[in-house]
């Protein structure tokens, strides 16, 4: 009965400790696409599944961004 106890005490503390982000999502830029980096256009464009290449320059970039902002979301 102990084993089983020590068992599922060590699993809960697992889960909690693995199955949350250890590292959470860093938020969407605000602003001014203008005054953003490169790694923040790539993760606004990756969070919408935009799928930004590594060849794309900045400023390939942040006209995608620039369009997709004008975009309505439903």
């Amino acid at each position: 009965m102990l084993l089983a106890f020590t068992g599922l005490v060590t699993g809960a503390a697992v889960w909690a400790i693995w199955g949350s982000d250890i590292f959470p999502a860093e938020p969407d830029p605000k602003g001014d696409p203008e005054t953003w980096t490169r790694d923040e256009l790539r993760r606004w464009l990756a969070a919408r599944n935009l799928h930004p290449q590594s060849s794309d320059t900045t400023e390939q970039l942040r006209e995608r961004v620039k369009v997709n902002m004008r975009i309505p979301r439903a």
